[in-house]
């Protein structure tokens, strides 16, 4: 008993550097303190850079880089597929994605026996699908979990050819060289879902036209029936099933007027752009990145740095950016515990996927090694208390 409640004091007033897990080896990436990261690494058309910094007390954002065989069958086709996936209210609905998204992806490839729009299409409805059923199951004994949602970005380069998907407001951002000047221009890929936008709130206002209220102005920010930014999701079944949206889900989750058609979409944007050689790399983020840094600068740093580390160099400049409009220095933010950060920073989670334009362009035929990264967050020593006062 006594070395239990030692262990509990331990665990309280430890020096931060020992909180956390560091990993030793560089295989499946390193811990250091809330910052997880995978300096770099190759994947089929070329190297790649992923970082994640932790600021809720349980990680939200999850991420993945898969590299190989993007089907069920080992006969192809090959290429890469990156997810971020940025979750809100909770991280069942992103771990969902994680575990769920590119097992769908490799089912349809099979079936089709090519990569296509429609086969990334069908992986995303079957991932909403699926959690839909989860929600179903679990109602009765957690019906919050209906209220749990998260943002999907998926990048897959095949054949010479990137498809970039998207719900909700991560963002995935070329970086093009101009021969002519020598500089690389940033080129946004995805399209976003957030009702800040205001070609979404028309959108939602002609699906919605009897509802004056589809779209509020609260505190300064857009929401969806004053409640959320997004407009597309997986999860967040509490505004897209009326019979998710009563009593026991919290009160402020509940709508005052019942709805007959689902309010947000799972219905990815999906872009397809034929990689040319002045392509030089496309960076993954969610919108914790883009709150602190213009798709310009982002590309600009990873264009003047040294490819090893570079994701970790974009999140130490959103961080130094958050301390910054916080008037503190970033030393002290980062002495700042996961729950209490996120009152100065988002999780952010950073993928950078260099092109290769040797390996672009060889066919998606071509057999080439599988590689299986998912981004990672804090990891507690095993029967080990977690850190106190860590609020909710």
């Amino acid at each position: 008993m006594l070395s239990g409640f030692m262990n509990f004091l331990r665990a309280c007033f430890r020096p931060r550097s020992d909180r956390y897990v560091h990993s030793s080896s560089d295989a499946g990436g390193r811990q250091d303190g809330l910052l997880w990261y995978k300096d770099t690494g190759q994947h089929y058309n070329g190297e790649f850079s992923m970082a994640v910094v932790q600021a809720n007390n349980l990680l939200e954002d999850q991420s993945q880089l898969e590299s190989g065989c993007l089907s069920s069958h080992e006969c192809g086709p090959y290429g890469t597929f990156v997810g971020v996936y940025d979750g809100h209210g909770g991280p069942e609905t992103s771990r969902y994605i994680n575990d769920h998204l590119f097992q769908h992806l490799k089912r349809f490839t099979s079936e089709q026996q090519t990569m296509s729009v429609d086969v990334i299409r069908k992986a995303y409805q079957a991932t909403e699908e699926g959690f839909l059923a989860l929600v179903t199951r679990q109602w009765p004994m957690n019906p919050q979990i209906a209220a749990v949602g998260s943002c999907c970005l998926a990048g897959v380069i095949c054949g010479g050819t990137l498809y970039v998907a998207n719900l909700g407001d991560s963002r995935a951002v070329l970086g093009r060289a101009v021969k002519a000047t020598g500089e690389v221009l940033a080129i946004q890929l995805s399209a976003e879902h957030n009702a800040c936008i205001e070609s979404v709130r028309q959108e939602l206002q002609s699906l919605h036209p009897d509802d004056s209220q589809i779209v509020v102005l609260k505190h300064n920010v857009w929401r969806v029936k004053g409640l959320i930014q997004i407009s597309k999701s997986i999860g967040d079944v509490y505004l897209k099933k009326a019979e998710f949206n009563r009593e026991p889900l919290y009160p402020k989750f509940r709508l005052r007027e019942p709805f007959k058609k689902p309010i947000l979409s799972a219905d990815p944007s999906i872009t397809v752009h034929q990689l040319q050689p002045h392509d030089q790399f496309v960076i993954f983020a969610s919108d914790g990145l883009w709150e602190h840094l213009s798709n310009q600068e982002a590309v600009d740093i990873v264009q003047n740095h040294s490819r090893s580390g570079i994701a970790r160099r974009l999140v130490k400049t959103a961080l130094q950016e958050a301390a910054k409009k916080r008037e503190m220095r970033y030393s002290d933010l980062k002495k700042i515990d996961r729950g209490v950060r996120r009152h100065f920073h988002d999780d952010i989670t950073v993928i950078v996927v260099f092109l290769n334009s040797n390996l672009v362009s060889k066919a998606s035929s071509v057999k080439g090694p599988n590689l299986s990264l998912r981004g990672g967050g804090v990891t507690l020593p095993p029967r080990t208390l977690a850190p106190c006062a860590m609020p909710a």
